[in-house]
């Protein structure tokens, strides 16, 4: 009898599953660690709320995060050790271009998922790759939703700068060979070198080429100096669009001129994308702060690993490759979607124009919280009361 009633007792206790592993490299030491800040916390996040609901097929998640002390050529060996001795079943990128390579091509190797959640320069998915899936915003993308605004305003005639550092010359280089196939008239790309602030070679030859829309990638600092030569050469393109103008210090530097700007983000916590109010609060809540676009950039790849594990039923690698390669799916960045080589298709920033002070999400439209508004003329403006 007593030996029954202990075959009971154990048979009605619940079997811990196994955990699974999923490592991640980001800086948390060095010049990057605040910058990467945000990524670790929005896995953390994750991680917190996937156990909360059960875990991945049924096993918790256990977070492996090592630091890379902000050295991006380490990022190839510390992922080779999440796989060979942290036995890592999944994998989610580091932070930047250059150390999302590294671990892409440790990636390749092992024949091992990648998530790739911040490499959003072209090299990162090269063609031979079959394992390394892009969820974040690729740079071709910016010029691209600049160009879809353009178009639909009826635009044809558009001049492209770029600063001179490689994130700008790729976003320009892209939004130029998009131009040209779509049929709007569009000069050769022209670059401009950091600390530039007198722009009038440019406005003069914008000027003299009829522009009908100015779109240029670089810094706040870049956007303001541009303004400032358009208000004293008394220059005023229909469409004035500048990365750097959808951030806080480009208002604060030029103030009241700031207005009618548009400037291009990667992520809103306001924008009606699917999860993003949830995600927001709660990430507001666990950290006493407003997730920036790395924060949502981590967690949109988590929750697209989270789907590619839920629809593959496995953590075998192929069966997830498949996964990730057939998925269709909306994050609170905009949609996923990619080509065979694993870049993505379907991810698009939001456009963001200064109106009264403050910057309203007006592209894509379904997206916005308020409409478009011409750049007026200088002698058409009143002062805000």
């Amino acid at each position: 009898m007593r030996k029954l009633l202990l075959a009971l007792l154990f048979s009605a206790t619940p079997v811990l599953a196994q955990p699974v592993v999923v490592g991640a490299v980001v800086p948390q030491s060095g010049i990057l660690a605040d910058l990467a800040a945000d990524l670790k916390k929005a896995l953390l996040l994750w991680q917190e709320e996937v156990n909360a609901g059960g875990g991945l097929n049924g096993r918790p998640v256990e977070l492996h995060l090592l630091d890379d002390r902000s050295e991006s050529m380490d990022a190839g060996k510390l992922y080779e050790q999440l796989i060979r001795e942290d036995k890592a079943e999944l994998l989610i990128g580091p932070f930047g271009s250059a150390a999302t390579l590294g671990a892409a091509a440790a990636a390749e190797r092992s024949r091992h998922v990648l998530i790739n959640v911040t490499g959003s320069s072209r090299v990162v998915q090269k063609p031979g790759f079959r394992y390394v899936f892009q969820t974040g915003t690729p740079l071709a993308a910016y010029g691209a939703v600049a160009l879809d605004l353009a178009r639909a305003q009826g635009l044809k005639r558009i001049v492209l700068f770029a600063r001179d550092d490689p994130s700008s010359r790729e976003m320009a280089a892209r939004a130029h060979d998009v131009a040209v196939k779509q049929g709007f008239t569009a000069a050769e790309v022209e670059t401009f070198s950091a600390g530039a602030d007198d722009f009038t070679p440019q406005v003069e030859k914008a000027r003299a080429a009829g522009a009908e829309a100015w779109i240029a990638f670089g810094l706040p600092q870049d956007a303001a100096g541009m303004v400032k030569s358009f208000r004293k050469l008394r220059y005023a393109p229909r469409l004035f669009v500048a990365q750097g103008a959808a951030e806080a210090d480009f208002i604060k530097r030029l103030g009241q001129d700031s207005e009618f700007a548009v400037g291009i983000v990667a992520y809103d916590r306001r924008a009606r994308s699917r999860g993003n109010a949830e995600f927001a609060q709660a990430y507001t809540k666990k950290w006493s702060a407003e997730p920036g676009a790395l924060a949502a950039e981590g967690y949109a790849a988590a929750k697209v690993l989270e789907e590619a594990v839920r629809r593959a039923a496995s953590f075998e690698q192929e069966k997830l490759r498949e996964a990730l390669l057939a998925l269709e799916t909306e994050t609170l960045l905009g949609a996923y979607k990619v080509d065979r080589t694993g870049a993505q298709l379907a991810a698009q920033p939001l456009l963001l124009q200064v109106q009264r002070g403050r910057r309203e999400i007006i592209w894509p439209e379904a997206l916005a919280t308020a409409k478009w508004q011409a750049y007026p003329a200088w002698d058409a403006r009143k002062p805000l009361k």
